[in-house]
């Protein structure tokens, strides 16, 4: 009797549709600068560089299990790397956006030899010091403007509709960026690698991972993002103080994001991000009333809502816009694995699947 036709999924319905559907949003994003205000973009600056700081800390949390509360030092680094760059150096600012992340990332490096020491809340906690320290030392070297910060000069030569609009497609590239290398990095070997830490470390290693390299290349990554992000939204600024650029928020606005959207999906952060901007719009002109808001929608998610919005919406209708698993079909029987958070739909013919 022969055997029954097995295949290995890697799309489902919905991301054949999610998927063109994100490139014509990202092509009307594109085409803001033809018609948008200068207000219009510069608050999409901000909404952009935030979902790319989600994204890069739900790389980092939600699949490589390394809960960071110090991403803000390589926001606060890849600002004055810009600086350092365009001021000093004489490179283009828009051009040395790029190289801002990497110089955020090769300082990573040693970074992590020292924080990957540590486990747990510990490491959490050493993260936040490690910020802390970078920031007490661009504080004192006076070359960098010490406390008072400084001002990115060298882009008052561009005609200001220019700069908008370079920066406003600079922050477009950023986020897409972002969601494009983590969705291509979760589908690859390395991205299995990263969940099999992420759901049991001592289990992934004994299955041949290695996990401290795995840990560390998705840390200098998203050192990498928040840098070139930071870069991005000091660029729009034009004014870079230490107290800010290394500030706690910036963490806080990451993790706020990502556990109101859904940590561990791409669709998590971008769901948060939403949510968030929302909110700011809405209830800014509350005062203190708009902190507290915040601060009750992410305890109700926390307790209610475990998985975020995203996973509160996959129980009711199953679907994943973005699939980064293997899904095992068979065309002859249904084997869903988790009935509590149930496998999108694949195609008709080959029945329901199994998460592999």
């Amino acid at each position: 009797m022969s055997r029954p036709a097995v295949r290995v999924e890697r799309h489902t319905r919905a991301s054949r549709t999610a998927l063109p559907a994100a490139a014509v949003v990202v092509a009307i994003a594109a085409s803001v600068p033809l018609w948008g205000s200068s207000n219009l973009m510069k608050t999409a600056v901000s909404f952009l560089t935030l979902l790319a700081l989600a994204q890069m800390w739900n790389l980092l949390a939600g699949y490589g299990g390394l809960l960071s509360v110090g991403q803000q030092a390589y926001v606060g680094l890849g600002a004055y790397a810009l600086w350092a760059l365009s001021e000093r150096a004489g490179i283009n600012p828009f051009l040395a956006v790029p190289l801002a992340g990497l110089i955020a990332a090769i300082i990573a490096v040693p970074t992590a030899a020292l924080a990957f020491r540590l486990r747990g809340g510990y490491f959490a906690v050493g993260t936040w010091v490690i910020a802390e320290v970078y920031r007490l030392l661009v504080i004192n070297i006076s070359w960098l403007g010490g406390g008072s910060g400084v001002s990115i000069t060298s882009v008052g030569r561009v005609d200001r509709g220019t700069r908008e609009v370079v920066v406003y497609l600079l922050a477009l590239a950023v986020a897409t960026g972002a969601i494009a290398f983590a969705y291509v990095l979760l589908r690859s070997r390395r991205g299995l690698a990263l969940t099999a830490i992420r759901d049991d470390e001592t289990g992934a290693e004994s299955l041949g991972v290695n996990v401290f390299r795995s840990k560390l290349w998705v840390y200098i990554i998203s050192a990498f993002g928040c840098g070139v992000a930071g870069a991005v939204i000091y660029l729009n600024l034009l004014r870079i103080q230490p107290d800010a650029a290394f500030g706690l928020q910036w963490s806080a606005l990451m993790i706020f994001t990502v556990v109101i959207g859904g940590i561990g999906t791409l669709e998590g952060p971008i769901i948060g991000t939403v949510i968030f901007f929302t909110l700011q719009q809405v209830l800014s002109d509350y005062g203190t009333w708009y902190l507290i808001l915040f601060g009750a929608v992410a305890a109700l998610i926390a307790v209610w809502a475990k998985r975020g919005i995203w996973g509160l919406l996959v129980r009711r209708w199953p679907v994943d816009l973005f699939p980064v698993r293997r899904r095992l079909c068979l065309e002859t029987a249904c084997f869903p694995e988790d009935d509590s958070a149930p496998s999108p739909a694949g195609d008709a013919e080959a029945g329901t699947i199994r998460q592999t």
